[in-house]
Formats: C-alpha cells, structure tokens, sequence
C-alpha cells in the first residue's frame, strides 16, 4: 500500500442518492463497500461527512437564517451523516470511533488529537464530523484540519468527476484533466479544488490532496494503492 493511514472527506449530497435531500440505504451501502475495501488491506481511515444532503449553512443565510446558526445546524447534520454511516460500517464488521467537533454525550466523543491517533494505531475507523467545531468553516477546512491532526499521509476528496480539470468537465467538453500538480500551480490556475482555508492548510503542511471519482466502483481501493486515479495535489 502506497498510504498506510487517509483522511478521507466524503459530500453529504451525495448521501442523498438520486433524491435531493435525505439518505439513501443504497449510497449508504456503497460507501460502507468501498470504505470496507481499504480497511480489510489494514489502512487506517478518518472520514469527515459533508451535510448538505440534511443542511448547509451557507444556504441557511439565504433563507434568512442567522449565520452563525445556520453553520451549527450544518456541523450537526454532518454529526446525523457520520451516525448514519457508522452504523453501516459496524453492520459490515467494522470497529468505529465516533469523534465530534461538538461533543454530544451518549452519541460522540469530543475530539481529541491524541485519542484520535491512538484510536487509528487500535484499528477503528474514525467518523469525524461536527467541522471544526467552530462556525465560518466548511467541512473541507474539517478535513484538511483533521487529516493534519491524525497525521494522514494524505486527504483523499471524493467527488463525482475523477480528477481537476482545467475547466468543470460537466459544462466544458474540452476541459483537460491534471494528473499531477503541486499546489502553486493550483493556487495560480485558481483550481476550485476546495476551499481556500482548506487548501492552504494542507499546503502548510505538506499534506498532499489527491481528489478522484468515488462513484466508481474500486476507486478507493486504487487510489489508496497509488495506482493512477484521479488527480494528485502535492507539495
């Protein structure tokens, strides 16, 4: 295996299946087959759940929603996905930790750096959710935070395209996809590969990104083994 231990950051939207809110039972399964995949190979896993299939604070603004609550009812959606997946994951035999931003007694544990790392060295799989804990950030800035904290040898982003192109491939049929590049060349192109605070994260700390088709059967597993899938963002 080319990563013994990922950070892996999954979109609460794609939870929701072919409906616009809500979980699927059958995307649901699909993660827990794929996350299963690489835990049997004995890589150590974080993942951290967007929310937007339940709530996205940003959105909540523009439904007249307060700022700052709309991001604690996005960080706790993302506490339901996490649930939500945990529970597949241990149907399927797998050990989990469940680690929160926003400690809620009798369902997560508060998270702690250390306890998080320990937890990896015993064989569980994390569910980190809640974000940073904290409002004005997303849940890619929750991902390159935790994967610097658990010391990932990378974040692996999950998305419905496999790779960064030079343009959205949805909407350009002439956009070229990146293999490789380093995180100036990104910062220079202006590549939305996540957010700025996320990005620069992981720059800081030489924690490379490498973002691929999760919806493709086998990818995970691929991407893990260094095999070439999607596009890789390194230092």
């Amino acid at each position: 295996m080319r990563y013994r231990r990922i950070l892996l950051k999954l979109s609460g939207e794609s939870l929701a299946g072919d409906g616009a809110y809500g979980i699927s039972a059958e995307t649901l399964e699909y993660y827990a087959r794929e996350i299963k995949s690489v835990v049997d190979k004995k890589v150590q896993v974080g993942i951290v759940l967007g929310g937007g299939n339940i709530f996205r604070g940003v959105q909540g603004k523009a439904k007249g929603f307060d700022r700052v609550q709309g991001d604690y009812m996005g960080m706790l959606a993302t506490v339901i996905n996490s649930m939500a997946l945990q529970d597949a994951l241990m149907k399927k035999g797998i050990r989990c930790k469940h680690l929160s931003g926003i400690a809620i007694d009798k369902i997560t544990e508060a998270m702690c750096r250390l306890r998080a790392q320990e937890y990896l060295e015993q064989g569980y799989v994390l569910l980190l959710s809640g974000g940073t804990g904290n409002p004005f950030f997303t849940t890619d800035s929750a991902a390159a935070l935790r994967g610097v904290e658990i010391e990932a040898d990378v974040v692996f982003k999950g998305t419905r395209v496999d790779g960064v192109y030079t343009a959205d491939p949805e909407k350009n049929p002439k956009a070229k996809k990146y293999d490789t590049l380093s995180f100036a060349e990104a910062l220079k192109n202006k590549l939305a590969i996540m957010d700025q605070t996320a990005f620069t994260l992981c720059q800081e700390n030489r924690l490379p990104v490498v973002v691929f088709n999760f919806n493709k059967k086998g990818n995970l597993l691929k991407a893990v083994e260094g095999k070439k899938t999607g596009t890789l963002v390194s230092p």
